[in-house]
Order: C-alpha cells, then structure tokens, then sequence
C-alpha cells in the first residue's frame, strides 16, 4: 500500500558563522491513509523542525538542504511557492503549539475560520460565517453563535486550541500535523482535546502526524511511534511493540522515566543531557549517555537495524552481522 506521506533522507539545515549545523539529519518515516504516527523526543530533537519541514514554512537561517517529502505521489520539495500554497491548509493542515501566538489577535475567531476556507475557496463571503459557525460546534465550543464575534484574548486556552483545530480541519484536509496540541494545557482540558483529535481523525478518515514530548499521550493516542533524538530517529514501530520492547536504549530511557512507581520511589533519568547540535559525540549521538554503549558505538552514526516485526532501531546492538 503507498504511503500518504513519505518522507526520505531528509536534512534541514541552520547556516551559522561555523557552517551548517544539522537539526534533522537524514530522517526517513512513512504515514499510511488513516494512521496516527507520533513522533515523540525531548524537547530541542528536530520534531517541531521535522512539521516546518513537511510544510516547507523553515525560516532563514534553517534551509531543507537534502531529501525527498512524497505527499500524495508529489515530492513536495520540487513544488513551486505557488502550488505549495494550494497544499497548505488545504491538504496537509498544521495545528501550532501555542494557539495565543498563532491566533491573529486583532481578528474575532471566526474570521480567521472564515478566511482558511475564502482562501482555499472551499466557501463564498456569505456562506463562510455560516461554516465557521458550524465548525466551532464541531470541536465543541459552546455558543459557538455568539463565540464566533469573540477575540482570541476572549477565550480560555482550551477553547483557542479547538479553534485552531477547527481552522486545521476547516478544509477536511488529508493529513494533519499536530506540533505539541497540548502542552500548555492543563490535565483536563489535554484529555479533553486528544479526544477530539481522535473524533475527528475516525470521522474525516485523517492521517495524523502527533509531534510530543509526553509518552503518555503517544501510548493512548498513536499507531505508530518514531522516537528523535538530536536530530535523528533512532526507533520507529508500532506502539505496543515499542512499549511493550523498546530496541533503542534511548526508548528505554524515556519509558523508565515516565511516573508510575511505586509512592516515595526516586524517579529514574537518563544520565547527562542532549549534546548541542553543532558538537555531536563521533558515532551515536546517544553513546555518552548510553548505558550499554560497547566500541563500535564510537566509529559512526548507526544504520537501521532490525529490532522486531515492523520495528528499526539505530542500534549496533542489533547489528546480527
């Protein structure tokens, strides 16, 4: 079955006075019609990079510098600025992580519905408010009637995020990306809108990309999981093989140190920190924090090794050679 979105050798780039400094560094992953893939890593590992990429919205000094991003059989890095517009939004639809600097402040919420659906021509001036009204039901903000006159100071956190949702959704796009939808959220409200991001998936038949830190959310939520880590994704398989057998000793890092102990029990971390993009360590970028990190681990970067049915790890402990 051909992927809906392939995404091959990837490398972006930030031009700095040193030179090039890579925060994706050859990345491959694949999203299938109707799946959830997360993509899950600490924070500063190329996942937010990784959506601006598959939008081609990296700003300068970033540049995508090689690679290929296959999207409905286009490679869309071939596209002009023209034809890239008429995908955005309309085709693949991102969904930002903090919806206060992402709203438009002067503009009421349901404008800026509207305009997402004049732009892409999916609705005439008068038929748009109409929509906008009915889309702020869809992600269930109450009153939406009245809502729709509101500006985005107006509302709670989680009601300016189901807007942005409803803004994603307004063009009942194929494939949305999701760039941390709950991190400033707190407990209840973060439930309440993965429940609404799994409603509408199941309802429009959507792909998800689901870029988060939090493993919780990718174990309830995701298909399948990539996990990155200083720019690379060292692990990638379906979710319960993953968490049930992570191959990666980063992987198992992050799901040891996930809360759920015993009461009083010390919370386990991985030793050390993300080295800084401009100075990986030679070979694994992870071996100084590695607890099982053997000679091979300094001589290079690890290929794709085979660690289960449907699951890669970037591991020489998987090297059966």
């Amino acid at each position: 079955m051909t992927p809906l979105l392939s995404v091959s050798h990837l490398t972006t780039v930030f031009d700095t006075a040193r030179g090039p400094v890579a925060a994706v560094d050859e990345i491959d992953f694949e999203i299938r019609a109707g799946e959830t893939l997360g993509l899950v890593g600490e924070s500063g590992s190329g996942k937010s990079v990784t959506a601006l990429s598959i939008m081609r919205l990296v700003q300068a000094p970033g540049r995508i510098a090689s690679g290929r991003i296959t999207f409905k059989g286009r490679d869309l890095l071939t596209l002009d600025e023209k034809t890239m517009r008429t995908v955005r939004g309309a085709e693949i639809a991102l969904i930002f992580q903090e919806p206060m600097t992402a709203l438009n402040p002067v503009f009421r919420v349901g404008d800026q519905v509207a305009e997402a659906l004049l732009v892409h021509g999916r609705a005439t001036r008068r038929e748009a408010r109409a929509k906008a009204i009915e889309l702020l039901r869809a992600v269930r903000i109450p009153n939406p009637e009245s809502r729709v006159n509101d500006y985005p100071h107006q509302l709670s956190g989680g009601m300016r995020q189901r807007v942005l949702i409803a803004i994603a959704l307004s063009c009942q796009p194929s494939l949305v990306i999701a760039d941390e939808p709950t991190t400033a959220l707190d407990v209840t409200i973060q439930a309440e809108i993965l429940d609404l991001l799994r409603e509408m998936k199941s309802a429009l038949n959507l792909s998800l990309l689901l870029i988060t830190h939090d493993l919780g959310v990718i174990a309830e939520t995701a298909d399948r999981v990539a996990v990155m880590y200083a720019g690379r994704i060292v692990e990638t398989g379906p979710v319960r093989a993953i968490f049930r057998n992570p191959a990666h000793p980063y992987t198992r890092g992050l799901l040891a140190s996930m809360p759920g102990g015993h009461p009083g029990e010390r919370l386990r971390a991985i030793d050390g920190s993300v080295p800084l993009l401009g100075a990986l360590p030679p070979g694994c970028a992870f071996n100084p924090r590695c607890p099982d990190r053997f000679d091979p681990c300094t001589t290079g970067p690890p290929p794709d090794f085979p660690a289960g049915t449907e699951q890669t790890a970037k591991c020489y402990l998987h090297d059966s050679r």
